[in-house]
């Protein structure tokens, strides 16, 4: 079967939002560094991908939130490979805490397996597959679901422009895909602002919050 991986987090006072609970982009951050280590623990580093001249992407995110976390809560992450398929492949991931077990995320990460110098999709090597799953149990899983086509925007959509910045750009030198989801949270606050309820007054008025439950996300083209 694939290897599975285990890393607790414990959580961090700036990792935590107005509400006080973890924000929904820092659980990403949890996600990829947990990705990082099963990785390393099967055999691929990211010194390996440097000499390989290979690097994996994101290509689609697919997380539920459950439970929220707050400060001081620690979090256990499980992930293990889902599947392979030519030059992509799919991570699962379950969040649970560790004091009590209550579940707090589910999610999927639709990777592509890239050429570092061209930037162009590669296939992955059968050593690699292997070293991720001894059993060679992952290849058997159902061809994956088209990503869905979103609904027409209403009258009245609110856009925003917004310009990259240095602090958005990882290693991959593009924006990371968390801060994507700092960006979506930006437009809706902005959104919401536009339409006479900002967040004070949903807080102080309305009693009220507007918190995420569920992104599907498709990475489509790198910003810069």
């Amino acid at each position: 079967m694939s290897l599975i991986h285990e890393r607790t987090f414990r959580v961090r006072q700036y990792e935590c939002d107005a509400y006080g609970h973890v924000n929904h982009a820092n659980y990403l951050r949890y996600l990829q560094e947990a990705a990082m280590d099963a990785s390393a623990a099967a055999g691929y580093d990211i010194h390996r991908y440097n000499e390989m001249q290979r690097q994996w992407l994101i290509r689609e995110t697919d997380i539920r939130y459950l439970t929220p976390l707050t400060y001081g809560d620690s979090v256990i992450i499980k992930t293990w490979v889902a599947d392979f398929h030519r030059v992509r492949s799919r991570r699962a991931y379950e969040l649970r805490k560790a004091d009590t077990g209550e579940p707090v995320a589910e999610a999927m990460t639709d990777w592509v397996y890239l050429d570092t110098t061209t930037q162009r999709p590669v296939t992955v090597p059968p050593e690699m597959i292997q070293g991720f799953d001894p059993d060679g149990t992952t290849q058997q899983i159902p061809r994956r679901d088209p990503f869905p086509e979103p609904p027409p925007p209403p009258a009245g959509v609110f856009k925003m422009r917004r310009l990259v910045e240095w602090r958005d750009i990882d290693l991959a030198q593009h924006v990371n895909n968390a801060t994507y989801m700092a960006y979506y949270e930006d437009c809706t606050v902005r959104d919401s602002a536009s339409r006479g309820w900002p967040i004070r007054r949903m807080m102080t008025e309305g009693q009220f919050a507007v918190v995420a439950h569920h992104y599907r996300i498709e990475y489509k083209l790198p910003a810069v």
